[in-house]
């Protein structure tokens, strides 16, 4: 297994040890120490921290693949999220998303061939009231439309 902790990772982990009463419930912020080593989660991290939690490789593809703020394989610079639950579908998301894959040529899924743009439909974004919504990296484009979708991905490019 090639994988590691970075050091600085691997301090932040150890101290994390010391304030969870069960190692395995360190699942969450271990994932989101490799993603944010790495930028997603290799199946051999998976496999690494696996062994460091004392837990099985299937426990923690279990978790990483729950949620969709984990990734899997690489993605592109700029995370275009799409929230496809019903409000936003009924508030126009689905036209928002032909737009984007017309505009980058990619579809939901997939990641640019300049690794610069990712697309990905997602479960609620937790802005219903604003729907529809888009989250772009970290930051959420409420009451989006393909115009002000053009703005922001042409100043991205």
């Amino acid at each position: 297994m090639s994988w590691q902790f970075n050091e600085e990772n691997e301090k932040k982990f150890q101290t994390l040890l010391t304030r969870y009463p069960k190692k395995n419930s360190l699942s969450l912020p271990a994932l989101w120490m490799i993603q944010y080593q790495d930028g997603w989660i290799s199946e051999d991290a998976m496999k690494y921290l696996a062994k460091r939690l004392d837990t099985s490789p299937m426990d923690i593809y279990s978790i990483a693949s729950f949620y969709s703020m984990f990734h899997l394989q690489p993605i592109g610079k700029y995370n275009i999220q799409i929230c496809k639950t019903l409000s936003c579908k009924l508030r126009g998301s689905g036209d928002i998303k032909k737009y984007i894959e017309n505009k980058l040529g990619i579809k939901a899924g997939e990641t640019s061939k300049d690794m610069k743009f990712t697309i990905s439909e997602v479960e609620c974004l937790g802005s219903c009231g604003t729907a529809p919504c888009v989250c772009i990296n970290e930051d959420y484009i409420q009451n989006s439309t393909p115009e002000i979708l053009d703005e922001i991905i042409s100043e991205l490019k």
